[in-house]
Protein backbone atom coordinates (compact mmCIF):
# COMPACT_ATOMS: atom_id res chain seq x y z
CA UNK A 1 0.00 0.00 0.00
CA UNK A 2 1.50 3.48 -0.73
CA UNK A 3 2.29 5.86 1.52
CA UNK A 4 1.37 9.42 2.78
CA UNK A 5 5.26 10.59 1.72
CA UNK A 6 6.32 7.75 -0.91
CA UNK A 7 9.25 9.78 -3.00
CA UNK A 8 9.66 12.66 -0.59
CA UNK A 9 12.95 13.19 0.91
CA UNK A 10 12.71 14.75 4.14
CA UNK A 11 15.47 15.89 6.60
CA UNK A 12 14.57 15.92 10.74
CA UNK A 13 16.73 18.28 13.31
CA UNK A 14 17.26 16.80 16.58
CA UNK A 15 15.69 13.47 15.73
CA UNK A 16 17.84 11.21 17.77
CA UNK A 17 14.81 10.71 20.33
CA UNK A 18 11.47 12.19 22.08
CA UNK A 19 9.10 14.07 18.78
CA UNK A 20 12.27 14.12 16.02
CA UNK A 21 12.73 10.19 16.68
CA UNK A 22 8.77 9.73 16.60
CA UNK A 23 8.94 11.89 13.18
CA UNK A 24 11.33 10.04 12.06
CA UNK A 25 9.93 6.47 12.05
CA UNK A 26 6.75 7.71 11.06
CA UNK A 27 8.00 9.17 8.16
CA UNK A 28 10.05 6.39 7.12
CA UNK A 29 7.09 4.48 7.52
CA UNK A 30 5.32 6.62 5.30
CA UNK A 31 7.65 5.94 2.63
CA UNK A 32 10.07 8.67 2.89
CA UNK A 33 13.80 8.76 2.65
CA UNK A 34 15.19 10.46 6.08
CA UNK A 35 17.71 12.31 7.59
CA UNK A 36 18.24 11.92 10.62
CA UNK A 37 20.36 14.92 11.94
CA UNK A 38 20.86 15.00 15.90
CA UNK A 39 24.24 16.43 17.31
CA UNK A 40 24.35 13.88 20.26
CA UNK A 41 23.68 17.05 23.08
CA UNK A 42 21.88 16.11 26.71
CA UNK A 43 18.81 17.99 27.76
CA UNK A 44 20.69 21.20 28.44
CA UNK A 45 23.45 21.15 25.25
CA UNK A 46 26.08 19.14 27.19
CA UNK A 47 28.27 17.98 24.23
CA UNK A 48 28.40 14.01 23.98
CA UNK A 49 25.37 13.33 26.42
CA UNK A 50 23.45 11.17 23.53
CA UNK A 51 26.24 10.28 21.38
CA UNK A 52 24.94 8.17 18.53
CA UNK A 53 21.50 8.97 19.21
CA UNK A 54 20.93 9.51 15.41
CA UNK A 55 22.50 6.25 14.05
CA UNK A 56 20.50 4.35 16.76
CA UNK A 57 17.39 5.83 14.99
CA UNK A 58 18.68 4.97 11.61
CA UNK A 59 19.26 1.47 12.53
CA UNK A 60 15.53 1.57 13.47
CA UNK A 61 13.93 2.43 10.18
CA UNK A 62 16.53 0.00 8.32
CA UNK A 63 15.35 -2.85 10.51
CA UNK A 64 11.90 -1.37 9.53
CA UNK A 65 12.84 -1.72 5.84
CA UNK A 66 12.48 2.19 5.18
CA UNK A 67 15.37 4.18 3.77
CA UNK A 68 17.59 6.80 6.40
CA UNK A 69 21.18 8.60 6.81
CA UNK A 70 22.34 10.07 9.68
CA UNK A 71 23.83 13.71 10.57
CA UNK A 72 25.55 15.42 13.39
CA UNK A 73 26.25 18.35 12.16
CA UNK A 74 25.54 21.89 14.57
CA UNK A 75 21.98 23.38 13.00
CA UNK A 76 22.36 26.87 14.66
CA UNK A 77 25.97 26.88 12.44
CA UNK A 78 25.62 28.80 9.02
CA UNK A 79 28.53 26.31 7.30
CA UNK A 80 27.21 23.03 9.11
CA UNK A 81 23.44 24.13 7.79
CA UNK A 82 24.51 23.86 4.05
CA UNK A 83 26.44 20.31 5.36
CA UNK A 84 22.97 19.02 6.50
CA UNK A 85 21.04 19.79 2.89
CA UNK A 86 23.65 18.69 1.07
CA UNK A 87 23.81 15.72 2.92
CA UNK A 88 20.23 14.85 1.53
CA UNK A 89 20.75 15.91 -1.95
CA UNK A 90 24.00 13.70 -1.95
CA UNK A 91 22.49 10.55 -0.47
CA UNK A 92 18.80 10.81 -2.03
CA UNK A 93 19.21 13.55 -4.87
CA UNK A 94 16.41 15.98 -3.77
CA UNK A 95 14.59 17.57 -0.62
CA UNK A 96 11.05 17.67 0.04
CA UNK A 97 10.70 18.42 3.58
CA UNK A 98 12.62 20.42 6.41
CA UNK A 99 11.30 19.84 9.93
CA UNK A 100 13.16 22.01 12.80
CA UNK A 101 13.34 20.55 15.57
CA UNK A 102 16.29 20.56 17.19
CA UNK A 103 16.71 22.09 20.93
CA UNK A 104 17.70 22.10 24.55
CA UNK A 105 16.64 24.51 27.57
CA UNK A 106 18.32 25.99 30.25
CA UNK A 107 15.75 26.53 32.86
CA UNK A 108 15.77 29.73 35.11
CA UNK A 109 13.88 32.13 36.94
CA UNK A 110 14.62 35.73 34.69
CA UNK A 111 16.10 37.05 38.01
CA UNK A 112 18.85 34.30 37.87
CA UNK A 113 19.28 33.81 34.07
CA UNK A 114 22.74 34.44 32.71
CA UNK A 115 23.95 35.99 29.39
CA UNK A 116 25.26 32.84 28.56
CA UNK A 117 22.03 30.98 28.95
CA UNK A 118 20.21 33.13 27.17
CA UNK A 119 22.57 32.76 24.57
CA UNK A 120 22.73 29.11 24.44
CA UNK A 121 18.84 28.42 23.89
CA UNK A 122 18.01 31.57 21.26
CA UNK A 123 21.25 30.61 19.19
CA UNK A 124 19.77 26.49 19.00
CA UNK A 125 16.08 27.19 18.56
CA UNK A 126 15.90 30.56 16.87
CA UNK A 127 19.61 30.48 14.86
CA UNK A 128 19.48 26.88 14.40
CA UNK A 129 15.31 27.43 12.90
CA UNK A 130 17.34 30.10 10.34
CA UNK A 131 20.80 28.20 9.93
CA UNK A 132 19.77 25.14 7.81
CA UNK A 133 16.45 26.58 6.50
CA UNK A 134 18.00 29.65 4.87
CA UNK A 135 20.20 26.49 3.24
CA UNK A 136 17.13 24.64 2.56
CA UNK A 137 15.04 27.72 0.30
CA UNK A 138 18.10 28.65 -1.56
CA UNK A 139 18.00 24.88 -3.01
CA UNK A 140 14.36 24.65 -3.49
CA UNK A 141 14.40 28.73 -5.30
CA UNK A 142 17.24 27.23 -7.73
CA UNK A 143 15.36 24.40 -8.50
CA UNK A 144 12.31 26.78 -9.35
CA UNK A 145 15.19 29.31 -11.37
CA UNK A 146 16.14 25.97 -13.53
CA UNK A 147 12.24 24.80 -14.48
CA UNK A 148 11.86 22.01 -11.79
CA UNK A 149 8.37 22.38 -10.11
CA UNK A 150 9.02 22.77 -6.51
CA UNK A 151 6.28 21.34 -3.59
CA UNK A 152 8.32 21.90 -0.63
CA UNK A 153 7.91 22.14 3.05
CA UNK A 154 8.99 23.78 6.14
CA UNK A 155 7.96 22.79 9.20
CA UNK A 156 8.75 24.40 12.27
CA UNK A 157 8.92 24.05 16.13
CA UNK A 158 7.13 26.36 18.26
CA UNK A 159 5.80 25.75 21.83
CA UNK A 160 2.78 27.12 24.63
CA UNK A 161 5.92 28.47 26.12
CA UNK A 162 6.24 30.57 22.99
CA UNK A 163 2.83 31.31 22.54
CA UNK A 164 1.81 32.73 26.21
CA UNK A 165 4.96 32.30 27.85
CA UNK A 166 6.27 29.91 30.63
CA UNK A 167 7.22 30.88 34.34
CA UNK A 168 11.27 29.79 34.43
CA UNK A 169 11.34 29.79 30.90
CA UNK A 170 12.43 33.14 29.68
CA UNK A 171 15.16 32.63 26.80
CA UNK A 172 13.03 29.37 25.83
CA UNK A 173 9.75 31.17 25.45
CA UNK A 174 11.73 34.19 23.96
CA UNK A 175 12.91 32.18 21.14
CA UNK A 176 10.14 29.78 20.41
CA UNK A 177 7.75 32.97 20.38
CA UNK A 178 10.49 34.20 17.73
CA UNK A 179 9.67 30.87 15.57
CA UNK A 180 5.66 31.19 15.33
CA UNK A 181 6.46 34.93 14.17
CA UNK A 182 9.78 33.76 11.57
CA UNK A 183 6.93 31.01 10.30
CA UNK A 184 4.32 34.06 9.40
CA UNK A 185 6.91 35.53 7.38
CA UNK A 186 8.28 32.61 5.67
CA UNK A 187 4.81 31.46 4.76
CA UNK A 188 4.28 35.25 3.14
CA UNK A 189 7.49 35.40 1.38
CA UNK A 190 8.02 31.57 0.15
CA UNK A 191 4.66 31.05 -1.27
CA UNK A 192 5.88 32.33 -4.55
CA UNK A 193 8.59 29.62 -4.88
CA UNK A 194 6.12 26.56 -4.26
CA UNK A 195 7.27 26.68 -0.75
CA UNK A 196 4.94 25.99 2.21
CA UNK A 197 5.57 27.39 6.35
CA UNK A 198 3.72 26.46 9.34
CA UNK A 199 4.65 25.77 13.00
CA UNK A 200 3.84 23.08 15.64
CA UNK A 201 3.25 23.70 19.62
CA UNK A 202 3.30 19.99 20.74
CA UNK A 203 2.49 18.85 23.73
CA UNK A 204 4.08 15.72 24.10
CA UNK A 205 6.85 13.75 26.58
CA UNK A 206 10.18 14.50 25.95
CA UNK A 207 13.54 14.90 27.74
CA UNK A 208 12.69 18.79 27.65
CA UNK A 209 9.37 17.48 29.58
CA UNK A 210 10.98 15.15 32.14
CA UNK A 211 12.00 17.67 35.07
CA UNK A 212 9.30 20.22 35.13
CA UNK A 213 6.46 17.76 34.11
CA UNK A 214 7.41 14.80 34.59
CA UNK A 215 4.64 13.07 37.07
CA UNK A 216 2.36 14.59 35.28
CA UNK A 217 2.72 13.52 31.93
CA UNK A 218 3.95 9.99 32.83
CA UNK A 219 1.88 6.99 30.54
CA UNK A 220 -0.84 5.26 32.53
CA UNK A 221 -0.88 1.55 31.90
CA UNK A 222 -4.45 0.99 29.74
CA UNK A 223 -4.70 4.01 28.72
CA UNK A 224 -4.90 6.31 26.08
CA UNK A 225 -1.12 7.70 26.37
CA UNK A 226 -2.21 11.52 26.13
CA UNK A 227 1.78 12.69 25.80
CA UNK A 228 2.77 10.33 23.30
CA UNK A 229 5.12 11.99 20.85
CA UNK A 230 3.58 9.26 18.12
CA UNK A 231 0.53 11.38 18.35
CA UNK A 232 2.27 14.46 17.06
CA UNK A 233 4.04 12.46 14.40
CA UNK A 234 0.62 11.88 12.53
CA UNK A 235 -0.19 15.77 12.26
CA UNK A 236 2.94 16.40 11.29
CA UNK A 237 3.63 13.70 8.28
CA UNK A 238 0.61 15.32 6.80
CA UNK A 239 2.04 18.62 6.92
CA UNK A 240 5.18 16.98 5.10
CA UNK A 241 2.72 14.92 2.41
CA UNK A 242 2.08 16.86 -1.22
CA UNK A 243 -1.67 16.56 0.39
CA UNK A 244 -0.81 19.91 2.57
CA UNK A 245 0.27 22.08 -0.45
CA UNK A 246 -2.66 24.78 0.48
CA UNK A 247 -1.82 25.00 4.30
CA UNK A 248 0.86 27.43 5.38
CA UNK A 249 0.97 30.25 8.01
CA UNK A 250 -0.62 27.76 10.15
CA UNK A 251 0.30 27.50 14.57
CA UNK A 252 -0.83 24.20 15.63
CA UNK A 253 -1.24 22.89 18.43
CA UNK A 254 -1.81 19.40 19.86
CA UNK A 255 -2.17 17.36 22.87
CA UNK A 256 -2.96 13.52 22.62
CA UNK A 257 -6.56 13.40 20.24
CA UNK A 258 -6.72 16.76 20.14
CA UNK A 259 -5.64 18.88 17.44
CA UNK A 260 -6.53 23.07 16.80
CA UNK A 261 -5.06 26.00 15.35
CA UNK A 262 -3.36 29.08 17.52
CA UNK A 263 -5.20 32.17 16.63
CA UNK A 264 -2.10 34.29 17.40
CA UNK A 265 -2.34 38.14 18.48
CA UNK A 266 -5.38 40.11 16.63
CA UNK A 267 -6.80 43.64 17.18
CA UNK A 268 -9.02 43.56 20.38
CA UNK A 269 -11.26 46.33 21.66
CA UNK A 270 -10.03 49.76 20.73
CA UNK A 271 -10.89 53.87 21.79
CA UNK A 272 -10.58 56.26 19.25
CA UNK A 273 -10.50 59.52 18.78
CA UNK A 274 -10.07 62.69 16.00
CA UNK A 275 -7.36 63.94 18.36
CA UNK A 276 -4.67 63.26 20.59
CA UNK A 277 -5.57 60.93 23.39
CA UNK A 278 -4.39 62.76 26.56
CA UNK A 279 -2.88 60.79 29.46
CA UNK A 280 -5.94 61.43 31.42
CA UNK A 281 -8.27 59.59 29.19
CA UNK A 282 -5.80 57.02 28.98
CA UNK A 283 -6.83 56.69 32.97
CA UNK A 284 -10.20 55.46 31.95
CA UNK A 285 -9.42 54.21 28.34
CA UNK A 286 -6.96 51.70 29.25
CA UNK A 287 -8.50 49.67 32.09
CA UNK A 288 -12.01 49.50 30.03
CA UNK A 289 -9.82 47.95 26.90
CA UNK A 290 -8.26 45.26 29.24
CA UNK A 291 -11.83 44.33 30.76
CA UNK A 292 -13.71 43.96 27.37
CA UNK A 293 -10.64 42.01 26.02
CA UNK A 294 -10.94 37.98 25.67
CA UNK A 295 -9.11 36.25 28.54
CA UNK A 296 -5.75 35.34 27.30
CA UNK A 297 -4.81 31.59 27.86
CA UNK A 298 -2.44 32.16 30.84
CA UNK A 299 1.52 31.88 31.16
CA UNK A 300 2.68 28.50 31.70
CA UNK A 301 2.95 28.19 35.74
CA UNK A 302 0.84 31.03 36.97
CA UNK A 303 -1.97 28.18 37.60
Amino acid sequence: MPGYLDGRVVIITGAGAGLGRAYALKMAAEGAKVVVNDLGVGVHGEAGAAKGAAESVVDEIRSAGGEAISNTDDVADWEAGKRIVDAALNAFGDLHVLINNAGFVRDRMFVNATVEEWDAVVRVHLRGHFCTTRHAVDYWRAQLKDGHPVDARIINTTSGAGLQGSVGQSAYSAAKGGVASLTLVQAAELGRYGITANALAPAARTRMTDGAFGDAMKAVEGEFDVFDPANMAELVAWLASERSKEITGQVFELRGGRVWLSEGWRDGPHHEADRRVTIEEHDQVIPRLVAERLAPKPVYGTY
